[in-house]
């Protein structure tokens, strides 16, 4: 518990619940729809990037995290319990902050959540620009995708040897909620741009949205734990660094795309009111 690394995790973990607590006011008050976009975007983008996937994993990672801490600290139980009041909160979290989302984005944003793919385009729109750079994004995600789902099912190819011991529960789940994840922001990156494969604007915006906070949050969580020797990664260094630096970009760029999306969207509604 004396360690930097501890005290480290516990100090953001208290920075990301004062944060919540601000969006929570946000979310809830008058002056919430004052606010420039950007201070509610993007640690909600990260934030659902993070928790939406984990949804799916709980289940399964809570009680891999139990045993792996009871393995570890036989001494004590007390880390053991704690993980439920983890998964819990990550559940709970997880759960709340898209409902909060929508009903806040309703308010503000509802071409965001309502309507038809196709709704025309406005003069000086950047549609040919998003279709390019999709696809260029697309083809990135289905290569990350692929390693990933490789991986995932017990490929070794790209991991080093020696470290096939570390390949956990976690380790498998992981890659395989990343190569899924990546594939689905690969479908509606396709869909936003194209307008073709859903009638409905809100999956395949939905989709992009998780996909690529995913993508970037636990691309950036993957590299930075690679940093300590307490849970070596099974990867060679080059593997992992190339595939961690390929999820932050490629989320990057996706959620630049989405932006671009939403903002022609709002533009040609306008128009066409």
């Amino acid at each position: 518990m004396g360690e930097a690394d501890w005290r480290a995790i516990n100090a953001t973990t208290a920075v990301l619940a004062a944060v919540g607590i601000l969006l929570a006011a946000a979310f809830s008050r008058p002056w919430g729809e004052r606010i420039p976009a950007w201070p509610i975007v993007l640690p909600v983008w990260v934030g659902t990037g993070l928790l939406v996937p984990m949804l799916v994993l709980a289940p399964i990672l809570g009680p891999a995290a139990m045993s792996r801490d009871g393995q570890a600290d036989s001494s004590t139980n007390f880390w053991v319990y704690e993980q439920v009041f983890v998964m819990i909160s990550l559940v709970g979290v997880g759960i709340g902050l898209p409902l909060a989302l929508a009903g806040y984005a309703r308010s503000r944003w509802p071409e965001a959540l309502s309507g038809p793919t196709e709704c025309g385009d406005a003069p000086g729109n950047t549609r040919a620009l998003q279709t390019t750079v999709a696809r260029l994004l697309c083809a990135g995600c289905v290569a990350l995708g692929a390693v990933k789902l490789f991986w995932a099912v017990g490929g070794t190819v790209g991991l080093d040897p020696d470290k096939l011991e570390h390949r956990d529960m976690w380790w498998h789940l992981l890659s395989a909620s990343t190569g899924v994840w990546a594939l689905a922001g690969t479908w509606g990156l396709l869909v936003l741009t194209n307008r073709r494969g859903s009638r409905r604007f809100f999956p395949p915006m939905a989709a992009t949205w998780i996909s690529s906070g995913m993508l970037f949050s636990y691309s950036i969580y993957s590299l930075l734990t690679h940093l300590g020797d307490d849970r070596p990664a099974p990867e060679y260094d080059l593997a992992h660094l190339l595939t961690g630096l390929a999820g932050t970009v490629l989320g990057v760029l996706m959620g630049m795309i989405l932006l671009l999306v939403l903002h022609d969207r709002r533009r040609a509604l306008r128009e066409n009111a």
